[in-house]
């Protein structure tokens, strides 16, 4: 779904809001967004006919509770299309109210030139894709162009340029229902005639769509328009007239809190109680619902043995013999832009005096732990965004930590998964560094600059490896998750907490609602020492 978060629109900067919108014509189609039940933003898109095809825009607004911190962003999006609908080119941009970042897209059958521009500057790739993309933008007209029959199966590849790259979408035609939405109207009132949404019965196909493992229901009707769509996640867009879509009657904090209902709370935790993270020497976890063969649950002291997954103190990991492939985490990348000249000259300042590889990684996990300012963001973290706003929570912390790494020769990698805090595994996201020790060996370190961790503490379940575009694997294991903590072992002499001092922590932080506009932390940040 192509919505994200921005300023909280109750004090949204009216006449920016006014100028993005004005483009809107009688014709657009707007839609109220809603988590559970309670009004969270708005979309609006048209589409206009052109000579030789036609032009789609789409603007949204959105604002949630994330761990007790309600934050917000804008995205907007325009395509041009060919008279089949088939996407010729795209302008793609996420702002979480320090800046945008864009993404735009020239479409040659299966190749797009991409040029990735944020306020700090400006990236351009060239990629070949699987098939000609799709975008989520332009599926539903796609759709009522080949004829929505009750019973037809699709497939597509949708380009998310979010991720960068095409990912396969499941299409089911269901039956044709009456769905009830709201649209603009009006109604006399002795003699005057004042504007108002009126309820209508809108006959539409009902339409599951399965992209990245997430199971959405739209209703589509005839030509192509999305009346409802409801996601997996809580998240519902409804068809409705412009002043009740941008009508926004939250009062204060939007209570509904997404990553509070993503926490995985552990099973079996009364007689293994965590109290500090960083106690924990191994932990042995029982987790159901994730893909336990996937190799990116196997290293850096995390071992699944079975449907066990052991996770053993980084302090105590050894040098290994030298791992395969590591100079490809030491090359440039969309968002981590380590040839970045600010990058590496602050990356130089956070090391400087220190000799060997082990007291870099750790100089910079200070670094970056102290430069950024702890704030919840949705957004497509860009390293070189981060280092110039100075703002955001893990995935900005971990983007920017490895960007920096990289740019001094420390290999380094993103790790997606979750990360105990406050009776409950929150998702999160955390650096991996190999540092070279020995001659002949080496070995993956966990990191994690958002908590001033060095290494990272034993209650780090990895799940993923990899950019925005490996995250997005995550997303459906979200409210599916279980975990069971059976086996736990802590320092000799740990204290547990005792009344008062889990004030001493910090305040909660925030992760990637699953918006496909990228990723954002769902842990809180633990005390570290």
């Amino acid at each position: 779904m192509a919505v994200v978060l921005t300023r909280t629109l109750v004090q949204a900067r009216s006449l920016n809001l006014a100028t993005d919108l004005a483009r809107y014509g009688t014709a657009a189609e707007w839609r109220g967004l809603y988590y559970r039940g309670e009004k969270v933003g708005f979309s609006v898109n048209q589409t206009n006919p052109l000579p030789d095809g036609f032009e789609l825009q789409e603007d949204a607004r959105m604002q949630m509770s994330l761990l007790g911190a309600t934050t917000a962003a804008a995205i907007r999006t325009t395509a041009q299309l060919d008279r089949d609908f088939n996407v010729r080119s795209f302008d793609f941009s996420l702002d979480p109210g320090t800046g945008p970042v864009q993404v735009t897209g020239v479409v040659s059958g299966r190749h797009v030139s991409l040029t990735i521009k944020t306020p700090g500057g400006t990236q351009h790739e060239e990629r070949d894709l699987d098939q000609v993309p799709v975008l989520s933008l332009n599926l539903p007209r796609r759709l009522a162009l080949l004829g929505l029959k009750p019973g037809v199966q699709q497939q597509f590849l949708l380009f998310d340029p979010a991720t960068l790259r095409n990912e396969a979408v499941t299409i089911e035609v269901g039956k044709r229902e009456i769905v009830n939405v709201f649209a603009p109207g009006s109604i006399r009132i002795r003699g005057t005639e004042f504007s108002s949404a009126v309820r209508r019965r809108t006959p539409a196909f009902r339409v599951e769509m399965t992209f990245a493992g997430l199971k959405t229901s739209a209703w589509v009707t005839d030509t192509g328009e999305v009346v409802r769509e409801e996601s997996p996640l809580g998240l519902l867009s409804v068809r409705e007239g412009p002043d009740e879509a941008r009508r926004m009657a939250i009062p204060g904090r939007i209570q509904g809190d997404l990553l509070e209902s993503a926490a995985v709370v552990p099973r079996r935790a009364t007689k293994n109680r965590i109290d500090d993270p960083r106690d924990v020497r191994r932990i042995r976890l029982q987790v159901e619902g994730a893909d336990l063969e996937n190799p990116d649950m196997q290293g850096a002291g995390q071992e699944v043995i079975g449907k066990i997954v052991e996770i053993r103190d980084a302090r105590t990991l050894g040098a290994e013999p030298a791992a395969a492939g590591v100079a490809a985490f030491l090359r440039p990348e969309p968002l981590i832009e380590s040839d970045d000249p600010q990058i590496h000259a602050e990356a130089l300042a956070a090391i400087a005096g220190a000799a060997d590889p082990r007291t870099r990684a750790e100089r910079l996990t200070r670094r970056v732990n102290a430069m950024l300012d702890k704030k919840p963001t949705v957004s497509l973290p860009s390293a070189r965004e981060v280092l110039r706003t100075k703002v955001g929570d893990c995935n900005e912390h971990t983007a920017l930590y490895v960007a920096m790494a990289r740019s001094i020769g420390i290999p380094a990698r993103i790790a997606v998964g979750l990360a105990y805090s406050r009776g409950a595994f929150y998702y999160h996201a955390w650096p991996e560094v190999y540092l070279e020790e020995g001659r002949t060996g080496g070995l993956w370190l966990p990191v994690d600059p958002t908590f001033n961790q060095f290494p990272a503490d034993a209650t780090h379940l990895r799940l993923m490896r990899g950019g925005l575009d490996k995250q997005a694997a995550i997303l459906p294991l979200i409210g599916h998750l279980k975990i069971s903590i059976i086996g736990l072992e802590v320092a000799p002499n740990s204290a547990p907490v005792l009344l008062g001092r889990g004030s001493m922590e910090a305040t909660p932080l925030s992760i990637p609602l699953p918006v496909r506009a990228g990723m954002t932390c769902w842990a809180s940040p633990s005390r570290s020492r």
